[in-house]
């Protein structure tokens, strides 16, 4: 599998849950000091859209970014 590219900001800010959830699953974790605050946002419109469905998580599964 491929490694994901990192998103913009405005990518984060213009993300749907399902979008929010790859990220969330797949990105590495180790961010560089630009990205950190991309990552910080992330988790936070993550969290705001409630994060994982079973549904989606099953969708995205944990092969395919």
């Amino acid at each position: 599998m491929a490694m994901m590219r990192f998103p913009t900001m405005a990518e984060v800010e213009a993300a749907d849950r399902e979008q929010l959830c790859r990220w969330w699953r797949f990105l590495p974790g180790g961010v560089t000091d630009e990205q950190k605050p991309i990552m910080d946002r992330l988790a936070e419109r993550f969290t705001e859209v409630g994060g994982f469905t079973p549904e989606i998580s099953k969708g995205i599964g944990w092969g395919r970014a």
